[in-house]
């Protein structure tokens, strides 16, 4: 059994963050010592680096969590394991298409950029008229969101 600034260390994962997952439900609640203080076993550990890596991944939590319900009954077939996949590289795939388009207006407002003064700059006037873009580049949360 391990303290959580250890589990923290060993996975490269913030202490608030664990206590996060915790409270959400994506690790179980820990055992306690005599002094009150969090232990983590093993699974726990595997668990955790289960988790951060599907985060590194892009996954968000609710597939997360149908993920590892689904590690928890292995006998199942794993088609719902690669409908959640499918689903992340679609969302991957729509994020690169915002970040291609966002790189081309920005190439583009350099491009017509003179270096003259900030009053005839483009990349100004640009940014303060969204009508003078070209494409879609992004959506009212952002371009990546």
């Amino acid at each position: 059994m391990i303290s959580i600034g250890k589990l923290g260390r060993a996975t490269g994962t913030k202490v608030p963050t664990i206590r996060y997952y915790e409270q959400v439900g994506l690790l179980p609640e820990a055992e306690r010592s005599e002094g009150n203080q969090r232990l983590y076993g093993r699974a726990t550990q595997e668990r955790l680096v289960f988790i951060r890596h599907a985060r590194e991944l892009g996954f968000p939590l609710d597939a997360i969590r149908d993920l590892l319900s689904l590690q928890d009954r292995p006998a199942q077939p794993c088609m719902a394991a690669d409908t959640i996949a499918r689903a992340q590289l679609k969302s991957v795939e729509a994020r690169l298409a915002r970040l291609r388009a966002l790189k081309t207006e920005l190439e583009r407002m350099i491009a017509q950029c003179d270096h003259g003064t900030v009053a005839d700059c483009r990349v100004i006037e640009t940014l303060a008229d969204h009508g003078l873009c070209q494409g879609d580049h992004g959506t009212e949360n952002g371009p990546l969101a």
